[in-house]
């Protein structure tokens, strides 16, 4: 089969692979239909994520069809339309028995990081009966793409744990695709304010379309003085969603006293904690690694059309014209990208 490969920090390649074969009970083989990039991809090739092996087959999402299961497979059968979870779940251990997927003893994001991933036309998923998601007939595979990490992270490591509120004033740092999640999902809580903060006036455009209140382009104006200017002393939560020193500082800025910051960006270097002037503030302070303990509800909003995370997608490319959607969702302001599907047509 072909498959996208890592080969080191900055190196990648479509390379010819060994089809995966069922190697535990609990294994499944996946056909591969619809996959994506994801920014944490972008990470593992700048060399952020040094756990990550070159030969590593990369990509954590995507939807597909079940080609063969283990024999103590008993949730899918081959055929069987499938979304892939980003998070691997024995559903067993001590962990997982707290909801705390990411932690798995058996498993956790490993896809597309310990093991071979989902941007490959074929891909085993290990614990298959807690990893998959069955696809309801009729429903847009290309918008359960969006289901598989970034909705659930946007929603659960930004907004849950950020503890949005109604009638709160939310800050969003970072429209990418995990800021527009989080900032579709805050929705659900009927904050009263959302402001979304980013460089790139593409996406606070899209971010205005899908439910923000207002925008900041922080390349113009210092956003930390806007908000002070604009509310009696902060916003109740700042969602860090890009994983640089800058952007967290915007948010450890802008959080008012009493207030939740939610860091959900990936990064790669220490940041400059202002604690001597925080620690008498009140906040909260959260990270996190999705855990995908709400895709089964998060699935039914999309189902009911009630959240559409096709709007998401601005791109789509065919699998032999992966190293040219990596070059395009790399280049994501120049190319006006936010979400890419690549299909295995």
């Amino acid at each position: 089969m072909n498959a996208l490969v890592y080969h080191g920090p900055g190196e990648k390649s479509w390379d010819s692979v060994p089809t995966p074969t069922i190697s535990k009970p609990t294994d499944a083989i996946v056909k591969m239909l619809k996959t994506t990039i994801c920014g944490t991809d972008l990470h593992i090739l700048k060399g952020d994520v040094p756990e990550v092996s070159s030969g590593r087959i990369l990509g954590h999402e995507g939807v597909g069809i079940v080609e063969e299961t283990g024999g103590a497979v008993s949730n899918f059968k081959k055929g069987d339309h499938v979304l892939i979870s980003c998070i691997t779940s024995c559903g067993k251990c001590e962990y997982c028995k707290r909801q705390m997927y990411s932690h798995c003893e058996d498993g956790g994001w490993i896809l597309g990081h310990l093991i071979d991933g989902t941007q490959a036309e074929y891909v085993l998923i290990p614990q298959a009966d807690n990893s998959l998601y069955p696809i309801p007939a009729g429903t847009d595979e290309e918008a359960l793409v969006m289901l598989s990490d970034i909705l659930p992270t946007g929603f659960e490591i930004g907004v849950l744990y950020g503890a949005v509120k109604p009638g709160d004033t939310v800050a969003i740092v970072g429209a990418g695709p995990v800021g527009m999640a989080a900032l579709l999902t805050a929705q659900f809580f009927s904050p009263g304010r959302i402001i979304m903060i980013d460089i790139d006036e593409s996406r606070l455009g899209l971010a205005m379309k899908f439910g923000a209140t207002e925008v900041i382009n922080s390349a113009k104006v210092d956003p930390a003085e806007r908000i002070k200017a604009s509310t009696k002393d902060g916003v109740d939560v700042a969602i860090e969603a890009v994983g640089i020193p800058q952007t967290f500082d915007v948010c450890q800025r802008i959080v008012r006293p009493g207030g939740h910051v939610a860091n959900v960006g990936v990064h790669g270097k220490s940041v400059d904690f202002q604690i001597q002037t925080l620690w008498a503030q009140n906040i909260t302070l959260t990270t996190g690694l999705v855990n995908t303990n709400t895709t089964a509800m998060l699935l039914k909003t999309v189902e009911s059309k009630k959240l559409k995370p096709e709007n998401l997608i601005t791109h789509r490319f065919t699998f032999d014209q992966f190293l040219q959607a990596y070059e395009v969702f790399s280049n994501a302001e120049k190319e006006h990208a936010l979400k890419v599907i690549i299909s295995n047509a």
